[in-house]
């Protein structure tokens, strides 16, 4: 979340889809994570810290079989998610673990990119990168259990977990890249419609984890609520602790919760690396 951290950030402070941050972004072609590389060349959303941070934070128990990565771009929040369930199911054997997590995007080449990224990792077997938008991807999984006129087919189509680093810029901030901003800004794909979808498709126990800014809050969690997915844990994500919270990450499920798992990380204190942030992403990032 500033300058001199080693991954990417999509912040106000750093990315605000204008030609400055376009001009001085410099691309890495390969991002080296300590158990999988991936390549960050033709995606049009790069690895960033928000990216990272809801890879590394989100809730995973080792039981979920089905997982939807909405918006992959290169796909390492999905590797992130595979290597931590395989390291929870503790399956040194990549093949024999039992989930699949599924990476969508709507633009054609971080599609592309997020496969060859899944193909060259130790979990190509349970990874998919689908080149589609969220609408059309919903309107193919109706398609697929509605053509054989069964049902009970919808029950298949449930996710257990649903993740996403979703747009959040407005309209008003727009980029010469037009790929970068149709990725990044809230038109192509706010939210509110990733709400309605893991309203429709998560499982009965399934939950939906979003990074975003933190003045969202109060929209984000009444538009779930109206949908009936209540927000069970919050992370407020700090640049520095004397900082207000930058990010929240959050993640709802359908039951209410009895108490709010709620707490607070700063990234950097005293100058380097605070201990959340190391402890967060000590297994993955090669630089910590």
């Amino acid at each position: 979340m500033t300058d001199s951290t080693d991954i990417r950030t999509d912040t106000p402070d750093t990315d605000t889809c204008s030609q400055k941050a376009e001009d001085t972004a410099s691309e890495e072609t390969v991002f080296r994570f300590k158990r999988f590389s991936v390549i960050n060349r033709r995606s049009a959303m790069k690895v960033n810290t928000d990216g990272v941070l809801l890879g590394a934070a989100m809730s995973l128990s080792g039981k979920e079989r089905r997982l939807l990565d909405i918006g992959t771009g290169t796909g390492t929040i999905a590797l992130m998610a595979a290597q931590r369930l395989s390291e929870l199911t503790g399956n040194h054997n990549p093949a024999a673990a039992d989930f699949r997590i599924t990476g969508i995007d709507i633009d054609e080449d971080s599609a592309a990119e997020a496969d060859e990224n899944f193909r060259r990792s130790d979990w190509k077997d349970k990874l998919a990168a689908v080149h589609a938008s969220l609408k059309d991807f919903e309107t193919s999984i109706e398609g697929n259990f509605s053509a054989g006129g069964n049902t009970s087919g919808k029950a298949g189509a449930r996710f257990d977990m649903i993740f996403s680093n979703p747009p959040y810029y407005g309209g008003d901030l727009k980029a010469p890249d037009p790929r970068r901003c149709h990725a990044r800004h809230s038109e192509s794909l706010s939210w509110g419609d990733i709400i309605t979808f893991a309203q429709k498709y998560l499982s009965e126990d399934g939950r939906l984890a979003l990074i975003l800014p933190s003045e969202e809050r109060t929209a984000l969690t009444r538009t779930a609520a109206a949908d009936g997915l209540y927000l069970s844990r919050l992370i407020n994500i700090k640049t520095v602790p004397r900082k207000k919270p930058k990010r929240i990450l959050t993640e709802f499920s359908r039951k209410r919760p009895g108490t709010l798992q709620e707490e607070t990380i700063s990234i950097q204190e005293a100058g380097t690396w605070s201990e959340d942030y190391r402890s967060l992403l000590s297994n993955f990032l090669t630089s910590l």
